[in-house]
């Protein structure tokens, strides 16, 4: 049994909430953001990914908020893969396009969603190591 926690030392520890309580909110924040340039005009096919992006980010959200175990360390990894593939398909379309659409670093709320998903790659990579270290020991 472990001195500092109280669980036994054969028992993968939880992740700590307040890394579940961040993950989520930056997961939401995302979410938001797509949700926010639907409302704002982005239509087309793009909107329709756009709506799909952010009820991803909404389901991840939650789940980070709602799963233990197994299915939190899963849920944890692919919030993680959906946020690496959402930048990506960003920093993409501010470069070369995607899909045939092209974007510019003045778009709304284009910095500001490079800057928060960035973070959320960051929290998330460390929920992810957290987790997986946890269940090793």
């Amino acid at each position: 049994m472990s001195v500092s926690t109280g669980i036994p030392a054969n028992v993968a520890a939880p992740l700590p909430v307040v890394m579940r309580v961040v993950s989520a909110v930056l997961l939401f924040a995302i979410g938001g953001i797509h949700l926010f340039l639907v409302f704002d005009g982005v239509g087309g096919t793009l909107g329709v990914l756009f709506v799909l992006n952010a009820v991803a980010a909404v389901v991840l959200g939650i789940a980070m908020l709602v799963l233990r175990r197994t299915l939190l360390r899963l849920a944890t990894a692919l919030s993680l893969l959906f946020v690496i593939v959402s930048l990506l398909a960003l920093l993409l379309a501010l470069t070369v396009g995607l899909f045939g659409f092209t974007e510019v670093w003045s778009f709304t709320l284009v910095p500001e969603t490079v800057i928060v998903e960035a973070i959320a790659i960051v929290v998330l990579a460390a929920s992810v190591i957290l987790a997986l270290r946890r269940r090793a020991t």
